[in-house]
């Protein structure tokens, strides 16, 4: 995972991405749970400074209190948001937690809608051509084969899709028997073919 931080030092980021974000258990809990944490909700009461993340990174920069929130897409981590207070701070609270899990659940939507709206407009838009065969796909299928186009493996158009491994590799045999071809290169030419 890499790190995007605003007002922390580059040195900081190396040092995290070092030796930090093997041990930080807040992180871990937020890889786990896909759900926003805090230092005072992971660790027990008062172990936080003896935590090898604060000994090995946060002392040094004052960091007296952590909290992340995860952002998802597709049903898994792609991301985390990030807070650090320094110096004589309180640890965040409950609220600081539900807000930034409201913030982490806005963010991540944003997200799939940005890439819900670059996945309409890259799609073949097979649909929209009268060729017999190609109007026999249902939209599933037309998904399928879209993702296929785009270089996408069985496993990667499940995640995409949120279907199983065997499901795609039933939507491919039954779109190629209904396109007449025997392979997804073959497919693909065809389709290419009827768009011309």
């Amino acid at each position: 995972m890499s790190c995007n931080a605003r007002g922390v030092s580059d040195r900081f980021i190396e040092r995290y991405q070092l030796i930090g974000q093997s041990v930080d258990p807040v992180l871990q809990y937020v890889r786990d749970y896909h759900a926003p944490a805090h230092e005072t909700l992971i660790l027990p009461q008062g172990t936080w400074k003896e935590s090898q993340l604060y000994q090995r990174c946060c002392i040094e920069y004052n960091h007296e209190h952590i909290m992340t929130g995860p952002i998802v897409g597709n049903g898994r981590l792609i991301g985390t948001l990030n807070f650090a207070r320094i110096g004589i701070t309180s640890a965040f609270s409950d609220r600081d937690l539900s807000n930034l899990g409201a913030v982490c659940l806005h963010v991540s939507a944003c997200l799939a809608s940005l890439r819900q709206q670059n996945n309409s407009e890259n799609s073949f838009s097979l649909v929209e051509r009268e060729n017999s065969q190609i109007s026999l796909l249902t939209k599933r299928e037309i998904q399928v084969v879209d993702l296929v186009a785009r270089g996408l493996t069985n496993a990667e158009i499940g995640k995409e899709l949120w279907i199983s491994h065997n499901t795609v590799k039933q939507a491919l045999k039954t779109v190629f028997r209904k396109l007449e071809v025997s392979s997804r290169v073959e497919m693909i030419a065809k389709i290419l073919k009827a768009k011309e």
